[in-house]
């Protein structure tokens, strides 16, 4: 018994040939950025959709298989968060929903969240690389003008099998938006070039102001962003509330746009 068939008719070397030269354009198109944004969580997100809508070319690279960070998975691998008022202005504004756990305080679904964020950064026109960690800077007459990059896979090989040379991506602005780990702070860091004091123990209050406070260009070329900020100026940890988050990635927008506008004068 014949059928009709479905689906359009295709060879498979189409489908890779497909993969292939989208993905090589790409590519080639982000080799050269107005920013790059180390990290896809909620700070690196927000700060990607809001400079990508402003016109900036922005390119997001992001060491996991996956976007979001600690975000898509909320608090205890219970697939909730919080944030404090008045951070639910932002999710209003995405179409996030989210209902009221006491006075001042918001639970919403982490993962229903971080595809909206996903999906208004790549809307915006943001491009991404997943799996793709940082390996290295660009660092150019005091000033850093891009980073390194590697396949972050290769960090699961044996040493012998994984040498193999990284790449480098300009860009005018770096934003550090990798979490507690602030790779690319790190790397100044590593180079005697700047303090980083640690981050401190858990205290929700105090840490998301300060979170917000300290979301700024911490070297030429490169600001901070969310749980980045913290490692670099001793400040606590926030816990499973995110509101610093959405608040930090915006200022890191702002931030940004200034230095990028001040550069072209």
């Amino acid at each position: 018994m014949s059928t009709t068939p479905i689906f359009a008719p295709t060879k498979e070397k189409d489908v890779t040939r497909a993969i292939v030269r989208a993905f090589w354009h790409q590519f080639d198109e982000c080799v050269e950025s107005d920013v790059i944004i180390v990290g896809a969580g909620p700070s690196g997100l927000i700060a990607a959709k809001e400079l990508a809508e402003q016109g900036f070319k922005v390119v997001v690279i992001e060491k996991n298989n996956y976007m979001g960070g600690g975000f898509w998975v909320g608090g205890y691998f219970m697939n909730k968060f919080t944030l404090r008022a008045p951070a639910q202005e932002m999710l209003d504004a995405l179409g996030i929903p989210y209902e009221n756990a006491s006075k001042g305080l918001y639970v919403a679904d982490a993962p229903h969240a971080c595809c909206k964020l996903v999906t208004s950064a790549y809307e915006a026109g943001a491009k991404f690389f997943n799996l793709t960690m940082l390996e290295d800077i660009v660092l150019r007459n005091d000033r850093i003008e891009g980073t390194v990059i590697n396949w972050s896979p290769i960090t699961h090989l044996p040493r012998e099998t994984s040498m193999l040379d990284p790449v480098p991506l300009e860009s005018r602005v770096v934003i550090d938006g990798s979490g507690h780990d602030a790779v690319v702070v790190k790397k100044l860091a590593q180079r005697h070039l700047i303090e980083m004091p640690g981050e401190g123990a858990l205290w929700i209050e105090k840490s998301e102001d300060a979170i917000v406070e300290h979301t700024k260009e911490v070297y030429p070329g490169l600001v901070v962003t969310g749980m980045a900020v913290g490692p670099v100026f001793g400040i606590p940890r926030m816990g499973p509330t995110f509101g610093a988050m959405f608040l930090s990635g915006k200022r890191a927008a702002e931030v940004t746009s200034k230095i990028l506008r001040d550069q072209s004068g």
